[in-house]
């Protein structure tokens, strides 16, 4: 299955959540393929260089870089040719979405349903699912 994953859920594996880490872990197994592209690369490097977020963190700075780069690894990068904004609620999000399209995900997993799940623009063959909710989907 190729997903999105939202920067939210690798930050709470960072932090220690188990289906965040669970989400993770599909990926590097092969159970599923994540899609990466130039936006979505961008704020994961953004976020990894907010030192405060990570106060509570198990893991180091080297060491969320270093899951970073085995994460990336097992991605599949997308060149976006397509933008379909305005779309969602949060302008933020709408790379998410276009990343999800131009990929053919079946799903962007996130912490962040809510803002995901009130779009302007329908796509019936992506779902936006939590971390629980994708992890109960795999074999």
């Amino acid at each position: 299955m190729r997903i999105v994953v939202d920067t939210n859920v690798f930050v709470g594996a960072c932090l220690g959540s188990v289906s965040c880490g669970g989400v993770l872990r599909a990926c590097i197994d092969g159970r599923a393929v994540p899609l990466m592209g130039t936006t979505l690369l961008a704020e994961f490097e953004d976020v990894l260089g907010r030192q405060q977020l990570f106060q509570r963190s198990r893991l180091s700075a080297e060491e969320r870089n270093e899951l970073l780069d085995i994460v990336l690894a097992h991605c599949q990068w997308v060149r976006i040719f397509y933008g379909w904004r305005p779309n969602l609620p949060d302008e933020g999000d709408n790379h998410l979405v276009e990343l999800a399209i131009a990929g053919g995900a079946a799903a962007i997993v996130t912490r962040n349903i809510r803002d995901l799940s009130r779009p302007d623009l329908l796509f019936p063959d992506l779902a936006s699912l939590s971390p629980d909710q994708f992890l109960a989907l795999l074999p």
